[in-house]
This record gives structure tokens, sequence and C-alpha cells, in this order.
């Protein structure tokens, strides 16, 4: 029984994956292109989870974000190395 609800389970996430998939390709294709990165809390930071966790839906963090992605484009059309 328990191999059963396995290869369910095996399937209902391989379908979510494939829609996720499906969903970002027509995204791209009919919208604005996007990226999804991830960021580990770095190291030393730890007392501070919840704030870190909370900057995935701070507008200001989000705003100050798309800038640096901006100035980084920039950079990149004109063939300058961005300073660290």
């Amino acid at each position: 029984m328990m191999k059963i609800k396995d290869w369910f389970r095996s399937k209902k996430i391989k379908s979510e994956e494939k829609y996720e998939e499906t969903k970002k390709e027509f995204e791209m294709a009919m919208g604005k292109p996007f990226i999804t990165i991830k960021i580990e809390m770095p190291e030393g930071f730890e007392d501070l989870r919840a704030q870190f966790l909370s900057l995935e839906h701070d507008d200001q963090f989000l705003e100050e974000v798309r800038d640096l992605i901006k100035k980084w484009l920039v950079h990149e059309r004109h063939g300058i190395k961005p300073s660290s």
C-alpha cells in the first residue's frame, strides 16, 4: 500500500514541476521576462532569520534589487565591469 501512495505522490510532484515549468515558459513568451533566484541567508546572521525571510515581500528591498539589476545591465550594455 505504501508503494502505491509513494507512486501517486511522485506523480503529483512531477505534475507540479511540469506545470511550473510550462507556466514559466508561457509567462516568458507572453509577458516580460523574469528571473527567479535563490539567496541563502549569509553566515553570521542566523539571529535575523525572521527579518531575512521577510525581505521576499519587502517592497523597498525589492525596489533596491531592481535598481541593482538596472545598474548591472547598463554596465553590461556598455561593456563595463561593475565594481564589487
